[in-house]
């Protein structure tokens, strides 16, 4: 069973984290995978826009810990690392269809797509100082920009979860949808799809001036993210939640 499924439709190519069972948990192997099918899509002149989404009414619950923990430190060749610039560096736009948690990376990651959509069982969730860690994915410096510095503070400091209509408040998404939340995202995909290609691209480029700068922030964050990471007051922290999921 592959874990991350594509398939292309108008051109728009539609990714989805398949990994139910673990509540589409990513490890490294869909790190990697997620990173082929966005490049190849970059190259591929028939593929205008992307879309992610999460099988079995789950978008994702973040990272698999105990896969994490075992891959090693967080330099330029790790898979994460790698998808993280990848999702930077896109020209191509992004929509997102989001169901049931969308947890650590899987909320940062929404702040590098341009049209969001979710449905009202949505949950989300900044939980990294809850583990002894930092943001990561430039969410540090995306966040404030787009909810302002008090609310972002609120949210990353205290980890605490939000829902669908409160990240919709913040302009985290763009709509809570209460039909098939995939139906509409990728209808609005393949309306983007439609579009000019370069002119949309160059479009999305003038929005997202401020590149340099989150690249900065991003790698900022991953020092320090790997730095926490090695402490011992995560360690303590991932022990407790590794032995209790077992």
């Amino acid at each position: 069973m592959s874990l991350i499924k594509m398939h292309d439709e108008q051109g728009v190519r539609i990714i989805s984290f398949n990994r139910p069972e673990k509540r589409n948990a990513f490890n490294l192997e869909m790190y990697q995978q997620l990173t082929e099918y966005l490049i190849e899509g970059e190259s591929n002149n028939d593929i205008r826009a992307f879309m992610l989404h999460g099988e079995g009414n789950c978008f994702t619950a973040g990272n698999d810990i105990a896969d994490f923990l075992q891959s090693g430190d967080l330099n330029e060749a790790h898979p994460t690392v790698k998808f993280l610039f990848c999702l930077l560096d896109l020209k191509k736009p992004l929509v997102a269809a989001v169901s049931g948690h969308a947890v650590g990376i899987g909320s940062t990651l929404l702040l590098h797509c341009d049209l969001v959509y979710a449905d009202s069982s949505a949950k989300f969730q900044l939980p990294f100082v809850n583990l002894a860690l930092v943001p990561e994915a430039a969410s540090s410096l995306l966040l404030p920009l787009i909810v302002g510095h008090q609310k972002a503070a609120e949210l990353i400091l205290l980890g605490e979860p939000f829902n669908a209509q409160q990240a919709a408040d913040l302009n985290i998404i763009n709509q809570v949808v209460e039909q098939n939340v995939n139906e509409f995202a990728l209808s609005k995909a393949k309306k983007l799809a439609s579009k000019p290609p370069e002119s949309l691209q160059a479009s999305r480029q003038l929005l997202r001036h401020n590149q340099a700068a989150v690249k900065q922030q991003m790698k900022l964050e991953l020092t320090q993210f790997d730095a926490r990471l090695k402490s011992d007051e995560a360690k303590q922290i991932f022990q407790a939640f590794l032995t209790k999921s077992r």
